[in-house]
């Protein structure tokens, strides 16, 4: 994985990665994968640029910690009131992440201390859980919460909900804010697992599908409608699976990197 990272680097090609994950929660994983390119957190809600990344500044934007954020989704606490008010409404009872003692935070996590402060440390999204709601109640709360437009995601046992978030709308001005540098219009290639590419795939312009089990190719999970975009299907168990990738990326060096 380092080296296809660096092969994209020597060939000039950005990568920009998107996760569920807050900046700071995500940071360790920028450092050690040395990523000085844009990235997109906590499900869309916002486009995180490096100090300087681009010449011209995009409009609307905020400052938060070391990066400048194009926002998509509303900032904190927008989603946390929502969120309280949502499960007064419906009567459905949750617990906000924020809500929770360093050490109950810890035990519902299942991580250490410092892991744990980090997740529910939020620039957008509220994430919380439900306490002992059924099935049918938790299916009441988030119709109710998507009529008011709420983006809310479902991660194991924990959810979060933002307030405008958009994976698409974030790929889409970023795209333009590449346009606009490079002055024509790069390839936007979609790489993601099944679950992971329902959404991005949505985006891009080709896009490639990891696939990590064996009859994934043929499960409904598989995103098949891509809206016109061009999907290649890559199996992570085969040992070649990112020179294959890069290929399609950047085939001016796949060769001298395989």
């Amino acid at each position: 994985m380092d080296e296809f990272t660096a092969a994209l680097d020597h060939a000039g090609i950005p990568a920009v990665w998107v996760t569920n994950r807050s900046r700071l929660e995500f940071d360790a994983a920028r450092r050690k994968h040395a990523h000085t390119h844009p990235f997109i957190a906590e499900g869309g809600s916002g486009i995180y640029l490096p100090e300087g990344y681009f010449n011209l500044r995009p409009e609307k934007t905020i400052r938060l910690g070391r990066f400048t954020c194009v926002p998509m989704a509303e900032t904190l606490p927008a989603a946390g009131n929502a969120l309280e008010a949502l499960s007064e409404e419906t009567n459905v009872p949750v617990v906000a992440l924020s809500s929770l003692s360093p050490r109950e935070l810890a035990q519902n996590t299942g991580l250490p201390q410092r892991e744990a402060e980090l997740v529910r440390q939020r620039d957008f999204d509220e994430l919380f859980f439900f306490a002992g709601a059924s099935e049918r109640d938790i299916q009441r709360f988030v119709q109710a919460g998507r009529e008011k437009k709420y983006e809310l995601r479902q991660h194991g046992v924990m959810w979060s909900l933002a307030i405008g978030a958009s994976l698409k709308r974030c790929v889409r001005t970023l795209s333009k804010l590449y346009d606009r540098a490079l002055r024509y219009h790069p390839t936007i290639m979609g790489i993601a697992k099944s679950e992971e590419g329902k959404e991005l795939f949505a985006a891009c312009d080709r896009n490639i599908l990891l696939i990590d089990g064996i009859n994934e190719e043929e499960s409904d999970a598989s995103p098949r409608a891509t809206r016109g975009a061009r999907t290649r299907r890559y199996s992570l168990h085969d040992p070649e699976v990112w020179q294959l990738v890069l290929e399609q990326i950047a085939p001016e060096v796949s060769k001298p990197w395989k």
